[in-house]
């Protein structure tokens, strides 16, 4: 929702901004004056964006108690080719463009019943492919500045699993063991696609666009395995389940256009023009020595933390949802003379309010329970340094790589236990809000990613950040208090994967002083991991440790922020 909302303003700064421009500079009986700088022709280029996606599977048992939706972060790479007409400056084009993707989501399905043993299913889209019309407005004074909306067809291919849970297979189990009956599906499918950007011309040949899509595909569907319910025992028959997928998604793109002149060495300004400029320049304009931009935000944003005990087969999984929070935050850019620019935030923030679901599976002789709790004392820390080069640089514009460092890390209690799937197996009873438990996490990743900064029109900045984490590190402690004896479980992983995408709207008040809005998207994986389990010493006895189990932990956390900065 983040990049819909983000999208939207940089639409109407920039209607608002194009009429300030030409009211300016034009009597009201003229006539507004063709475009100098022409789009028309073709164009080749390459993207990279990130965001968030889900896959829903229906449940073929009836209505479920929890889950169906598994998320699917998504970072993706491509390219695009395409091709524009313009008149005066009305800008008409098709677009295709492709994208190879790397994402990973699993969560609870097929849970319409605590006397069946519900699935876990996993989703991995891999490839997106687009094709598109697009229809758009030339603004400013000379035409560089194109608002644009498109829409057409699209296609992906995806893959996953649906797998029982548990089926009473556990070593704890006092049934024995059971096979694990699962199901995979790979399939390929056609959707559709609407999507906003803006897109701004750098020199004679090259622009640099910044473009928020949705995506959405129905179907097919999907084999169930057979699984099993009890009391009384007894198998649950194979049946199939309707996959549905949709994703939101910023893209950072480059493009060549075929039809201009050859690029001028340097990025000189002046390529941007073929004839004297009919308004007055921008005031404001990145320099060629040294600059310092410092600022603070305020983040709205909400979090999402996972973990799972077992493998592709549960035991239990305790996901924390809908973390509400606030925080402020301090960052700054450094850039120097030669292209090399050091840039990184520092923020902290609290949460008090959120859900966790406790999910267990045929651990008892109930096939499925799920308790839901609530979430208080919630704090987070987050920071990023990253170094990186500009090879595209001029007076309005700069585009460069960066490599660096992320790292969030939160706490909260778990207060309160109400059993939502079966009445054989009470927690606390409704309003009893005593801590229950807590959980510690602490992600760290490598950064590796795209920053690009463009004047549009007067005042207006559009800045925009996408990162691939390609390794993360996670360390984490979960205290389950509402036992007889504390029990603590040690986790820890790495490897995995991540995206950070992050986009920013500023208008300047004064020549170095702005104030801004943007979005941001953090999500971090790591699978096939593991986890130690510890029960606290009783009387006269020594600690009882258990494991190490696999486990799974991944998170998320995104939302709206709102910026002020001054520039040295």
């Amino acid at each position: 929702m983040q990049f819909q909302l983000l999208f939207y303003a940089v639409t109407t700064a920039a209607l608002v901004a194009g009429g300030a421009v030409n009211s300016a500079d034009l009597k009201p009986a003229v006539k507004v004056p063709p475009a100098i700088w022409r789009w028309t022709g073709g164009y080749i280029g390459g993207h990279v964006g990130g965001g968030y996606g889900g896959t829903s599977f229906s449940d073929p048992y009836g209505r479920s108690l929890y889950g169906d939706v598994v998320d699917t972060p998504v970072f993706l790479a491509g390219g695009q080719i395409g091709y524009n007409w313009q008149r005066e400056r009305w800008v008409f084009g098709v677009e295709l463009d492709a994208s190879r993707a790397v994402s990973d989501g699993k969560n609870t399905c097929l849970a319409a019943s605590s006397s069946v043993i519900s699935a876990n299913c996993n989703a991995s889209p891999s490839v997106f492919v687009t094709g598109t019309g697009r229809v758009g407005y030339a603004f400013g004074p000379h035409g560089q500045t194109l608002v644009y909306l498109k829409g057409g067809l699209a296609w992906q291919h995806n893959s996953g699993v649906v797998a029982n849970n548990n089926e009473f297979g556990s070593p704890i189990s006092p049934f024995g063991l059971a096979p694990q009956n699962a199901t995979h599906f790979d399939y390929d499918r056609v959707g559709g696609t609407i999507g906003l950007g803006v897109e701004q011309a750098l020199t004679n040949a090259w622009s640099l666009t910044l473009e928020y899509d949705y995506l959405k595909f129905n179907g097919p569907s999907a084999a169930t395995p057979p699984t099993l319910q009890g009391p009384p025992f007894a198998t649950v028959p194979a049946n199939t389940t309707g996959l549905s997928s949709s994703y939101h998604v910023g893209k950072l793109a480059l493009n060549y256009h075929f039809n201009t002149d050859a690029w001028t060495p340097g990025w000189a300004d002046t390529a941007l023009y073929a004839t004297k400029p009919t308004g007055s320049a921008s005031p404001i304009a990145f320099g060629d020595g040294w600059s310092l931009e410092s600022g603070t935000r305020l983040w709205l944003s909400r979090g999402r933390f996972q973990w799972d005990v077992g493998d592709t087969d549960l035991i239990s999984r305790l996901t924390y949802h809908r973390l509400d929070g606030i925080s402020g935050e301090l960052f700054e850019r450094l850039d120097s003379p030669w292209g090399i620019f050091l840039k990184g935030n520092i923020g902290f923030g609290r949460f008090n309010s959120g859900n966790m679901n406790d999910e267990d599976w045929g651990v008892d002789p109930l096939p499925y329970r799920n308790t839901i709790s609530g979430q208080a004392n919630g704090r987070f820390t987050y920071y990023t340094a990253d170094a990186g080069y500009d090879f595209l640089r001029s007076s309005t514009s700069k585009v460069g790589g960066f490599m660096g460092w992320s790292y969030y890390g939160h706490k909260s209690d778990t207060i309160g236990c109400v059993q939502i799937a079966s009445l054989y197996a009470p927690c606390l009873a409704p309003g009893d809000k005593r801590i229950v438990g807590s959980q510690d996490t602490d992600w760290n990743a490598l950064r590796i990613g795209l920053s690009a900064e463009t004047i549009l029109l007067d005042r207006w900045r559009m800045s925009a950040d996408v990162a691939y984490l390609p390794w993360t590190d996670f360390q984490g402690r979960d205290n389950h208090l509402l036992r007889h004896f504390t029990t603590f479980a040690d986790q820890r992983g790495s490897g995995g994967g991540g995206v950070q995408v992050e986009a920013v709207l500023s208008y300047f008040i004064t020549k170095n002083f702005s104030v801004g809005v943007g979005g941001r998207y953090w999500a971090m994986w790591t699978p096939n991991q593991r986890m130690q389990l510890s029960t606290q010493a009783e009387a006269g006895h020594f600690p009882v440790t258990h494991g190490p189990f696999p486990a799974d932990y991944r998170m998320e956390r995104w939302g709206t922020f709102l910026q002020g900065s001054y520039k040295y």
